[in-house]
């Protein structure tokens, strides 16, 4: 029953190794990650998010700033606070990572024959909605 985990494990592998080839670690995906999907985000709340402390977060922000990652704002409502953005090259990793992620899936998916293929991807997207909606609902009926 824990297929699904391991295989996409796999695939988190290969898109770790290639990321890492361009000097990304799986923490600074961590953050970037958190940061496009929650634009303006201070750096104690990313740090509370992360569980991280505030030092790793300042450095790991300027990491990912001096790469061209994130910028970082003086807050205007606390001039001691920074706020994180996700730079245009941050949107370009997560496509670069779904375009790994894709070619592992169509390589995993060859040895599938047409029917297989589209009778295993109608039951992943069935039980993908079934898992989101029970994510959504805070996990309520999973004991």
């Amino acid at each position: 029953m824990r297929e699904i985990t391991k295989i996409a494990r796999e695939a988190n592998k290969l898109v770790l190794r290639t990321l890492r080839a361009d000097g990304i670690g799986s923490g600074e995906m961590d953050m970037i990650h958190l940061v496009r999907h929650n634009p303006g985000i201070t750096q104690k709340e990313a740090g509370e998010r992360l569980s991280m402390d505030k030092g790793a977060v300042a450095r790991r922000a300027r990491s990912l700033e001096e790469k061209g990652y994130l910028v970082r704002k003086v807050n205007p409502d606390d001039a001691r606070s920074q706020l994180l953005y996700a730079t245009e090259s941050a949107e370009e990793l997560k496509r670069t990572k779904a375009d790994i992620e894709q070619a592992f899936y169509e390589w995993l998916f060859s040895d599938l024959d047409p029917d297989e293929r589209e009778a295993f991807l109608k039951t992943l997207e069935k039980l993908y909605y079934r898992s989101k909606a029970e994510s959504r609902g805070g996990f309520r009926s999973v004991k």
